[in-house]
């Protein structure tokens, strides 16, 4: 991701010294002049899908990284179960370290990854090969997104504003700032909101958008806002929570939804079962009951009603994933 953005999103000294991502980073890319992206390069390793899954919530595009010495993983396609679940409408694919291997290899696996998407809406995804220790195929890849990035449509502002949280910090002098993908709506500065599931209310004290201080920022944007006031405190709030405006909000321990199981799971999923949900930023427990029938078997779908193990805050068409309880693994979405 350095390669690409300039950034290194690995922030944490433990990421530094195991060489691999294992939560959220955030950069700014502009691969043209009229294109500019909120990245926020989520974990690849399958012992991090919780901290992938609250990273890729609200995403209009998604860049799916195969390395070219080891082609399509188990975690490479649970991936792109997930992105499918989520409806992200839009996918590239680099294949990374290229120059590590044969073109007769980096053929091989670029059909892997072309049967792989075949039956699924990505099938027409451009597949770029890259290095980021050459700079081989970087500025085609940039391209390839900006093409993408044009495509996606411009949300609307008429909406109540909504943000997800995906980090909560500090900084001294500006007091709390928590960030995320603004899903709906937009927020200004000066605005009063809340922090659900909990009882924190505050001002907007600042918003950012690409690091730059803005008054208001729009849905679909990466947002950084500052809140002040006297029942905010950074140890009071989590990723998970949602920032919202308005009082029509209400946490809710019941989601009625229409689940289907992926086609390939090696899971049925039975009336009672415990599983874990997904929804925006949040991850909690919860216990199925299916409506009309005991089980689901791979590839169906059935109306449920999913009680909750902690309260979450959901809307009507709210796209969910549901993993299993132990081992864990990604079963199905509704």
């Amino acid at each position: 991701m350095k390669a690409l953005t300039g950034v290194d999103t690995d922030r944490l000294k433990e990421e530094r010294e195991r060489g691999i991502t294992v939560d959220l980073g955030f950069a700014e890319y502009q691969p043209t002049d009229d294109v500019i992206f909120g990245v926020v390069d989520v974990p690849g390793h399958e012992g991090f899908i919780r901290n992938m899954l609250a990273g890729a919530t609200g995403m209009d595009l998604v860049l799916l990284v195969v390395a070219a010495d080891e082609g399509v993983m188990p975690q490479t396609r649970e991936h792109l179960s997930i992105v499918r679940l989520l409806g992200v409408h839009r996918l590239a694919v680099a294949l990374t370290k290229s120059d590590l291997v044969e073109g007769e290899w980096l053929e091989l696996v670029e059909e892997e990854v072309g049967e792989l998407l075949e039956s699924t809406p990505y099938a027409r995804a451009p597949i770029h090969a890259v290095s980021s220790l050459t700079g081989q195929g970087l500025e085609e890849l940039g391209d390839a997104l900006a093409n993408l990035g044009r495509e996606a449509e411009e949300k609307g502002t008429d909406d109540v504003a909504r943000l997800p949280i995906d980090r909560v910090f500090t900084i001294k002098g500006a007091g709390t700032v928590v960030t995320g993908t603004l899903w709906t709506g937009q927020l200004q500065e000066g605005g009063r909101v809340k922090i659900l599931p909990g009882s924190q209310e505050a001002r907007i004290r600042s918003i950012q958008v690409h690091g730059q201080e803005v008054l208001r920022g729009r849905a679909g944007a990466r947002v950084a806002v500052g809140l002040s006031g006297g029942r905010v405190g950074h140890q009071d709030i989590n990723r998970g929570q949602v920032l919202v405006e308005g009082d029509g909000w209400e946490p809710s321990w019941m989601l009625t939804c229409l689940l289907s199981l992926v086609p390939d799971s090696d899971w049925d999923l039975e009336q009672g079962q415990r599983v874990r949900i997904h929804v925006g930023t949040s991850e909690v427990l919860a216990r199925v009951a299916l409506f009309d029938q005991e089980r689901l078997r791979a590839g169906e779908e059935g109306w449920a009603q999913l009680r909750l193990e902690e309260p979450i805050l959901a809307r009507v068409g709210d796209h969910l994933v549901f993993r299993s309880y132990s081992p864990v693994t990604t079963i199905g979405g509704g």
